[in-house]
């Protein structure tokens, strides 16, 4: 499936990456869970209540995953 709204460089949030919308189609819970354990890339702290990722990462683990 293709995403033609993602944004191949910059910060995202999590709503952005996440299923419906987002390269990933887990919910929020999997994709903290797959945090932890190695499996999605580590997210970016800009504040208290504000975590990111980098836009190529998540559309890495969309290539790279077996679908």
């Amino acid at each position: 499936m293709s995403f033609p709204d993602f944004p191949k460089t910059g910060l995202v949030r999590l709503s952005a990456i996440l299923a419906p919308f987002g390269p990933i189609p887990v919910s929020k819970s999997t994709c903290w869970a797959g945090v932890r354990s190695g499996r999605f890339p580590q997210p970016l702290k800009l504040g208290p209540r504000t975590t990111v990722w980098r836009a190529e990462d998540p559309a890495a683990y969309r290539i790279s995953s077996p679908t």
